[in-house]
């Protein structure tokens, strides 16, 4: 680290891989991305692999599980000394999941664990929505609320994705209670919650969550994770300070991430601070 460079701090702290089938680049990639955003730490999270078939175009395959921890295990060997690379896991949760993310989350040790409702998988499609938007919008808010309770989560990613279902349909006023309601059964379990910087390139082009969700998650102390969701490396990092100055008007302090699935928190100023100076990527990703 060069001798002006602030001290890092910051994890990139939900990031993909090949093995997902819709990634690009090798983890040592997002390992040197994350490097030279003046990151203390990488924690890859790859598309967990799920029983029976569910969603299997955009997720590895149950046997290809070993390879991941292999891939993460030689990238974390190579950057020894300057990166800590650690292992994570993107698992969908949808009822009925659990013992098979309770026997796959116990086969190696993780560091993080995120908890996603892809309402758009055509899978969950199949078994969830009913042809009503609204009504659809009120069951994701009830199973991130569930995935919380669950227990095998340390963060729920992008906690609001589904207001890209129908963006010309979504309204936060309208939803509020739902997501309040919500927000109450997960601020009592205290899991933690994702402010996923790639909302910005999806329908409704504003991070995962809204600022008038975060608003709500600050009033019950629910802890904050950032993370890119990077599909390529380029996007590792990719708009921590936008993210970072959002937690701040949302009335946080403090942001978090997760080692050896334990919360860890430093300040949102010291956060900044650490990242001021590291270079800023050109590429959206």
């Amino acid at each position: 680290m060069p001798s002006n460079m602030p001290q890092p701090l910051l994890y990139e702290s939900h990031c993909h891989t090949t093995l997902c089938k819709h990634a690009f680049g090798t983890t040592d990639d997002y390992a040197e991305a994350a490097l030279a955003r003046n990151f203390k730490g990488i924690t890859f999270t790859c598309h967990c692999p799920l029983p029976d078939g569910f969603s299997a175009s955009v997720r590895m395959k149950p046997e290809q599980y070993e390879d991941y921890i292999a891939r993460v295990a030689a990238t974390r060997e190579a950057f020894a000394g300057r990166l800590d690379v650690r292992l994570g896991l993107e698992s969908d949760f949808y009822p009925g999941v659990e013992p098979w993310l309770e026997k796959l989350h116990a086969h190696t040790p993780l560091s993080h664990v995120l908890g996603s409702i892809h309402y758009q998988v055509m899978d969950y499609r199949r078994l969830f929505y009913t042809g009503e938007i609204f009504s659809y919008q009120e069951l994701y808010y009830d199973h991130l609320a569930l995935s919380a309770e669950s227990g095998l989560f340390d963060t729920l990613a992008h906690p609001d994705l589904i207001k890209n279902e129908s963006p010309e349909e979504w309204s936060f006023d309208r939803m509020r209670p739902v997501i309040e309601r919500a927000l109450d059964r997960i601020a009592a379990t205290g899991v933690a919650m994702e402010l996923n910087t790639s909302g910005v390139l999806k329908s409704l082009p504003e991070m995962n969550p809204s600022p008038s969700q975060l608003a709500l998650m600050a009033e019950r102390r629910i802890p904050v994770v950032i993370g890119a969701d990077a599909h390529v490396p380029e996007r590792v990092g990719d708009g921590y300070a936008q993210a970072l100055h959002l937690l701040a008007a949302a009335g946080y302090s403090e942001v978090s991430f997760f080692i050896d699935r334990k919360r860890q928190s430093v300040t949102i100023d010291d956060a900044l601070a650490s990242i001021s100076a590291a270079p800023v990527s050109s590429q959206p990703g």
